[in-house]
């Protein structure tokens, strides 16, 4: 029974991020941007591969990262051999294994996080929500990565609430990367934004939700996302941060 739940549970998550082909065509929008032809890019939390899948299409090379095995499984076997290669593993500050909390229900949520649970407890938008299990799953840094696999122009991080330990775990940053930030845990998309700052990325913009459109014409400073970030009303609920090297 578990795994039959486990099944339907991804393909919910499929038919939320795949076939859509105007919210395709936005995202690859949005992402060519930061991605040429030919450029490494790091999927890390990667899910069902929906920004994979985006990013092979600019013609990139990508390295998926996903700890959640049969998530995992899904990437492989679906951009396997366009040239996705695929690492079972979460992202973290140091090499090893790690506790990941499972949402069965909606593993889009699962995360490495008791921090992100805690936050999540009562807040609106959040109802129902349940981490009812939990499984060691092998945790990687991206220094690591980067050493297996190649120096990346483009990091993408979703980790629910876990961006700040992925993050720590990178010593040498990319031109450009981006980071999933929720109105739960504005503490958390506070402190990535001050160790980007710290790895010389010091342009920020921002994605509300799913929209796949940037918030500010040009690329602004930290103080500014900051402020920005704080004054973000909870029903925003989430979205994402660009992080790049001054022109």
């Amino acid at each position: 029974m578990g795994m039959i739940r486990d099944l339907r549970a991804l393909r919910r998550s499929w038919r939320i991020y795949h076939g859509n082909p105007s919210h395709d065509r936005a995202l690859d929008a949005l992402y060519a941007g930061f991605v040429k032809r030919g450029d490494l890019v790091f999927d890390v939390g990667a899910h069902v591969g929906h920004r994979t899948a985006s990013f092979l299409r600019l013609g990139a090379r990508v390295v998926a990262v996903e700890p959640q095995p049969l998530a995992a499984t899904l990437i492989r076997a679906v951009w396997g051999w366009r040239g996705a290669e695929v690492v079972r593993a979460a992202c973290g500050s140091a090499d090893g294994v790690a506790t990941m909390h499972v949402n069965s229900e909606n593993p889009i949520v699962s995360t490495m996080s008791a921090g992100f649970i805690d936050a999540s407890q009562g807040a609106q938008g959040w109802e129902g929500q349940a981490w009812d299990r939990s499984q060691s799953v092998p945790m990687v840094t991206l220094d690591s990565l980067i050493r297996k696999h190649g120096a990346p122009s483009f990091v993408k991080i979703d980790v629910e609430g876990f961006e700040k330990e992925a993050l720590t775990g990178l010593s040498e940053a990319p031109p450009a990367l981006s980071f999933e930030f929720t109105t739960i845990q504005k503490d958390v998309a506070l402190a990535c934004v001050a160790r980007c700052a710290e790895l010389g990325l010091t342009r920020f913009n921002v994605v509300i939700g799913e929209t796949h459109r940037l918030e500010f014409g040009e690329p602004v400073d930290a103080q500014t996302i900051a402020s920005w970030l704080e004054a973000l009303p909870h029903e925003a609920n989430s979205g994402d941060v660009y992080a790049q090297r001054p022109a």
